[in-house]
């Protein structure tokens, strides 16, 4: 498997997936759709792009409110509803070896980690579940610069780097134009699988559902 290239070869088959790293599911979707890449008898051929998306785009940058605050307002939910969705999500979680600690998650905007995950190249798929860990499970604020520096580091990025990167504009016009393309693709909700801009599916499905889609994948090779 390789990641974020452009260059094909015959019967390449380019995955390209929107998601956030605010998103409960996306966390959960990534960790099912890698299990099936890895079963993949085909996964030589396949060139994944991660793709930005943001769920809450206007969320206050710095805010640092509780998810289960940010939920409430957003969804008009109560209380009580939150902490159920949030243990039914926990639980699928523990299946995938992910944990989720929804007592510590502060809600964020995420438009500068998607600007960092465009500069991190190969490591973007290892900086990505960093960032999905920091958020879900540390209780990191992945909308706080100097968080995201120390995140980066992490997966091996240099710190004077990103501070720069993440101190200008850079990577901003990657992201709106991920987002724009969400838009024309008519993308609703994510985690978003799309491959070779032919076959599609949404959401995290389970493992054998993704085998199928990157079957079906491998017969709509890129023209």
């Amino acid at each position: 498997m390789t990641t974020q290239q452009n260059d094909h070869v015959d019967g390449a088959i380019e995955i390209e997936i929107w998601s956030d790293v605010a998103c409960p599911w996306c966390y959960i979707g990534k960790h099912r759709f890698l299990s099936a890449l890895a079963d993949f008898d085909g996964r030589d051929r396949v060139n994944v792009v991660w793709r930005s998306y943001q769920l809450a785009p206007d969320s206050p940058v710095g805010e640092r409110r509780s998810e289960l605050e940010a939920l409430m307002q957003h969804k008009g939910m109560s209380a009580e509803q939150v902490r159920q969705m949030f243990g039914h999500v926990a639980g699928l979680g523990v299946d995938e070896g992910i944990k989720f600690d929804f007592d510590n998650v502060i809600a964020a905007n995420t438009f500068d980690a998607h600007r960092l995950i465009h500069l991190a190249g190969e490591s973007r798929e290892a900086l990505m579940e960093a960032l999905f860990r920091a958020h879900f499970s540390d209780g990191a604020v992945i909308d706080d610069r100097a968080e995201l520096v120390e995140i980066a580091s992490q997966v091996g990025l240099d710190a004077d780097i990103v501070r720069a990167w993440l101190e200008s504009d850079a990577g901003a016009d990657e992201v709106r134009a991920d987002l724009d393309t969400a838009r024309q693709l008519r993308v609703s909700g994510v985690p978003f699988f799309v491959a070779n801009r032919r076959v599609a599916v949404s959401g995290a499905q389970q493992k054998d559902v993704f085998l199928q889609f990157l079957s079906q994948a491998s017969e709509a090779p890129v023209s």
